[in-house]
């Protein structure tokens, strides 16, 4: 559900291993921990969390894990927000014109 997406996003770590990922062509095994600043056991705490939160798939290659995004996870949690934004732009109509009445600038 959108509440498990934005608190596996809350986290500056992860934000920068979700960049990593969706920047990458392919999946991406050992290499994270090149480009995070962070220790192995941490890397995979993160990793481990966002694969639980289902922004991202690991499937074991040898004798390591493969990361990549879950994009129809991303999909799913694109439209979530999407409806949100929605009921925003509405909102925010309705109040714009209850505004202009008030103000006796529409009839």
């Amino acid at each position: 559900d959108l509440a498990t997406f934005a608190k596996a996003l809350g986290h500056p770590a992860r934000v920068a291993i979700i960049e990593y990922l969706v920047n990458s062509d392919k999946c991406i095994t050992g290499e994270i921990v090149d480009v995070i600043p962070l220790a192995q056991a941490t890397v995979s705490q993160h990793l481990k969390e966002l694969k639980l939160a289902g922004l991202i798939k690991g499937s074991v290659e040898g004798n390591s894990v493969c990361y990549c995004i879950d994009c129809e996870k991303w999909e799913e949690f694109k439209k979530m927000l999407n409806n949100i934004f929605e009921k925003l732009d509405v909102k925010r109509r309705v109040q714009a014109v209850e505004k202009a009445k008030r103000l006796n600038l529409v009839p």
